[in-house]
């Protein structure tokens, strides 16, 4: 039999996380054990009715069957203008500051091939979503991890990077509302990385994923919003958790129109754009009537706190956060992250280990709220019966 040798590209990358919960859950399944998944944020709750019938009627128009426009239909362009300056008050060139993605997830992926050189330093925060990471390494460049600490309220501090490393740095990833910790960026924050990343000459880019899924009347930032910003940066965003949509894969980026066309030439060449139906169901996610992301933040808001409580309750230490649906909490003692994941994996809930988002999320799990709360709370039961 060949055996093919796999680039070192692949031999050099991490496991990721999700794929090997995503195999224990189903190991788990098979051997008949009832799962309660809080592991993967993937949300439980249905893409709302609105913007499946839109898609049901672009499915049916046979114009939408072609090759669709590489950078997005200038529909989805303007409405994607015109959401964020009702959104943020940011002005937005649907024509040059515009481009659709096959999710935000892609986007992030691809965007250091089109800037990263090989030996190019780029800024990371960790722990933290795996692909800033993987997407370096394809790249060619250096990850430099900027730890994210309770001390600090999950920020980078950026002055304790060291100058050899801003030298030769390139790139910087954030991501605020943040996954996994669930911390929140302040506007002071922001006019601080925008100064950073003049001084240096560093390019920013901001995943912005979560800033629809917020509580108590809290509305995270864009990036873009600070004087500045889109001079050094771009940002990503998802329809995946605003709008139930992950499956549908769709996305878009923003911000200065040089890094949109490097990302733009990297797409191109890459793949063919979001399928036209899809984008027609975005338009429509983006222009409607918003009521239905208030419904959906109104459902988590109450797992939060059902969850929160119950997890007090048995003598967790949790904060209750502002943004995102994930619990970022801390592990009793005597316990690795990995050792208490396997501890409730024994009772059939899955979360997932903070140390497989970096060093730095050792002693955490991460909770999804993605389950009715009727699951929840069996979970809360199946965690006190675990002895701390």
């Amino acid at each position: 039999m060949t055996v093919f040798e796999k680039a070192e590209r692949l031999k050099n990358l991490p496991p990721y996380l999700f794929k090997e919960l995503d195999r224990k859950r189903t190991e788990l399944r098979a051997r008949g054990m009832d799962i309660i998944d809080l592991g993967v944020g993937d949300p439980d709750l249905p893409t709302p009715d609105h913007i499946v019938e839109a898609m049901k009627d672009a499915v049916e128009d046979p114009d939408n069957h072609r090759y669709p426009s590489y950078s997005g239909m200038n529909e989805l362009k303007d409405a994607v203008s015109k959401y964020f300056d009702r959104r943020f008050g940011v002005q937005i060139s649907a024509e040059t500051e515009v481009l659709s993605l096959i999710g935000s997830k892609e986007g992030l992926a691809h965007f250091p091939l089109a800037f990263v050189d090989p030996g190019d330093v780029v800024l990371i925060p960790t722990p933290a979503y795996p692909v800033y990471h993987h997407a370096t390494l394809f790249a060619g460049g250096e990850s430099f991890f900027m730890p994210l600490k309770k001390e600090n309220n999950f920020l980078p501090d950026l002055e304790a990077i060291p100058s050899k490393v801003t030298q030769h740095a390139k790139m910087m990833f954030l991501n605020y509302p943040n996954n996994p910790t669930s911390a929140v960026a302040d506007h002071g924050f922001f006019e601080r990385v925008v100064r950073f990343a003049e001084k240096h000459s560093i390019l920013v880019c901001h995943d912005a994923a979560y800033t629809e899924m917020a509580f108590d009347g809290y509305r995270p930032l864009s990036f873009l919003e600070v004087d500045g910003a889109k001079e050094v940066g771009i940002e990503f965003h998802s329809l995946s958790k605003t709008y139930n949509m992950t499956g549908w894969r769709i996305g878009f980026a923003v911000g200065n129109q040089a890094l949109i066309e490097g990302l733009g030439a990297i797409k191109s060449n890459m793949d063919s754009g979001v399928f036209q139906a899809i984008q027609i169901a975005g338009i429509k996610a983006l222009t409607h009537d918003q009521s239905c992301v208030k419904e959906m933040v109104e459902v988590y808001t109450r797992r939060r706190d059902l969850m929160v409580n119950g997890l007090k309750r048995i003598g967790f230490e949790v904060e209750s956060p502002k943004a995102t649906f994930y619990l970022w909490i801390e592990i009793p003692r005597g316990y690795t992250s990995a050792q208490f994941t396997t501890k409730l994996l024994e009772k059939g809930v899955v979360v997932a280990p903070g140390n497989g988002f970096g060093e730095p999320g050792e002693g955490y799990v991460r909770i999804s709220l993605s389950q009715k709360s009727s699951r929840l709370e069996e979970a809360i039961h199946r965690m006190k019966s675990i002895t701390f």
